[in-house]
């Protein structure tokens, strides 16, 4: 067994989770703390990532769910799940700093593979990176997704996605088969 694997447990969010999992997501992406592990955007966006707000509505769209992982009964993992018809999206993907480096993203994105495909049946995951992220595109690719130069423009000038430090920002859609 994957010792990245031992001792995790799966669950849907709640709404009692809001606040921790806004936390997490913050130290994962955001500020000084972000910088322990390796998925910081410290040095391209300032700002927040999320608010309780984006986070209870994932929580509580119909058709998707927000996966929380557990180890020793505290947070150290989420991802948004999403059915989209054909495919689901995969997105607020976020590992607390001091728990990367070490094999747990892929045991997460693959349980989220995983669950998409017997949930929905799904044959395809789909997400959205920051184009100029190379070392988390490369991470994706090294899963089994593929770029596709799709591109849609970063939200300049709305803070609920976070503060700018750069003026070519966009979103470049990633797409996975699923077996």
């Amino acid at each position: 067994m994957d010792t990245a694997a031992t001792g995790l447990t799966f669950r849907d969010a709640t709404d009692a989770d809001v606040d921790a999992l806004v936390a997490l997501i913050e130290s994962a992406y955001r500020g000084d703390d972000s910088r322990v592990g390796w998925t910081t955007e410290a040095d391209i966006l300032e700002g927040q990532r999320t608010d309780p707000e984006g986070v209870l509505a994932v929580i509580q769209k119909a058709d998707g769910r927000l996966l929380t992982v557990e180890r020793e009964g505290a947070i150290i993992a989420c991802c948004q799940l999403e059915h989209r018809g054909d495919h689901a999206y995969f997105g607020m993907f976020a590992v607390s700093p001091k728990q990367q480096g070490g094999g747990l993203g892929k045991v997460i994105i693959a349980e989220a593979e995983r669950v998409a495909r017997e949930t929905w049946g799904v044959t395809e995951m789909h997400m959205t990176v920051i184009s100029v992220r190379d070392d988390l595109i490369a991470w994706y690719e090294r899963r089994g997704y593929r770029r596709t130069g799709r591109m849609t423009p970063f939200p300049y000038g709305d803070e609920r996605f976070g503060v700018p430090q750069r003026d070519d920002l966009q979103f470049e859609l990633l797409v996975k088969e699923l077996a």
